[in-house]
């Protein structure tokens, strides 16, 4: 079975890529604004399913895609507009601890015509900034790091240095939970690298 990356995550790629999974990567295009209600869990779900299903999938290939969100409280932190959206999102996660996010969702496709096989998880971790002054936050912004990432930093970059604290996965904070992708994989049959040999 051949896997899809639903993603133009370099991030997720890599950490596939870590593991000895290659993807074949097929950027989904689907709308990520949040729903009137719609909580954080519900939200990385469905995006996730979504963009899986906006895929083309053929017997032998299983999709695979995932949707981070960052979360202060009640509010879904996505993608910052502009430098200015992007200071405001770090001044509001300064010295603060956060969730973030990822729905992943796996659609292998049916034989024969039949129905495709899907399963769709979430994994959450929480994140502690440590507390950012005006010039940290100027300095990081200046990076162009924030600018196209959810919450305004990546913690596989200079964002690193904003964080004091994870609890839960880690890989999960750079874009998608491996040990529990890893175990969704296994269970719409992809062989795992450690199962081929």
């Amino acid at each position: 079975m051949r896997l899809v990356l639903a993603s133009q995550s370099p991030r997720r790629r890599e950490l596939l890529a870590s593991v000895g999974i290659p993807a074949e990567v097929r950027p989904a295009d689907t709308d990520e604004s949040v729903r009137v209600g719609e909580g954080a869990d519900g939200y990385v779900r469905r995006l996730a399913r979504e963009k899986a299903r906006a895929v083309p999938c053929t017997v032998g290939e299983l999709v695979l895609a995932a949707d981070t969100a960052v979360i202060l409280g009640i509010e879904i932190l996505g993608k910052p507009r502009d430098e200015g959206d992007a200071r405001r999102m770090l001044r509001a996660l300064s010295g603060r601890t956060h969730v973030v996010a990822t729905g992943v969702h796996g659609l292998a496709a049916g034989a024969r015509g039949g129905a495709p096989r899907e399963e769709t998880i979430a994994v959450s971790s929480a994140v502690r900034f440590v507390t950012l002054s005006e010039e940290q936050i100027a300095w990081y912004v200046s990076t162009g790091e924030p600018l196209d990432k959810a919450g305004a930093y990546a913690v596989q970059g200079a964002g690193g240095s904003l964080v004091r604290g994870i609890a839960g996965s880690v890989s999960n904070v750079v874009g998608l939970p491996l040990a529990e992708t890893l175990a969704l994989l296994g269970r719409l049959g992809l062989s795992l690298p450690w199962e081929a040999r």
